[in-house]
């Protein structure tokens, strides 16, 4: 094992699928290649929470928006069944702000849903995206995540020119 696999060794994932993480890292300039490890290490770690969240991270930095909206669906559902958690946005909205700073698990829900958001605006779902980072943004009053900026941006008059 290399130094850099025992580096990250706070990710609770069987090494074969660490090994697999580290190689798409290691070759992120050959898309194909890194994705083919990325593809290889979802298929071993079938649905591990880290290694989703990682993937749907990848993918969005690898400019591949719908499978990173893919993944991060997956992580939502994963944490929703979990939890317990509401599909109505009404009961979930107060469950997330009450329990959102004594639980990973709902941080780790709110992350995703965030980027959702971001993905979906990437996409050009402007109106989906737009009521994703408003839900996010009434629930983030720290501005964690990237969902207040997104909806500023997504909502902002446009610009008038002199």
């Amino acid at each position: 094992m290399s130094t850099t696999e025992t580096k990250y060794s706070w990710y609770d994932i069987p090494e074969d699928v660490k090994h697999l993480l580290i190689l798409a890292s290691e070759h992120w300039e050959d898309t194909e290649r890194s994705q083919q490890y990325m593809n290889d290490a979802l298929a071993i770690a079938e649905d591990n929470i880290d290694v989703l969240v990682g993937a749907y991270r990848y993918f969005f930095y690898k400019s591949n928006p719908t499978m990173a909206l893919t993944i991060a669906q997956k992580v939502l559902n994963k944490i929703q069944n979990a939890e317990n958690l509401p599909e109505n946005w009404e009961e979930l909205k107060p469950i997330l702000i009450n329990r959102k700073n004594d639980s990973d698990a709902i941080r780790m829900y709110i992350n995703a849903y965030a980027a959702t958001g971001f993905v979906l605006a990437k996409m050009g779902k402007l109106e989906e995206a737009k009521e994703v980072t408003e839900r996010v943004k009434e629930i983030d009053e720290k501005r964690e995540s990237c969902a207040t900026t997104v909806f500023e941006v997504l909502t902002a008059p446009p610009e008038e020119d002199d």
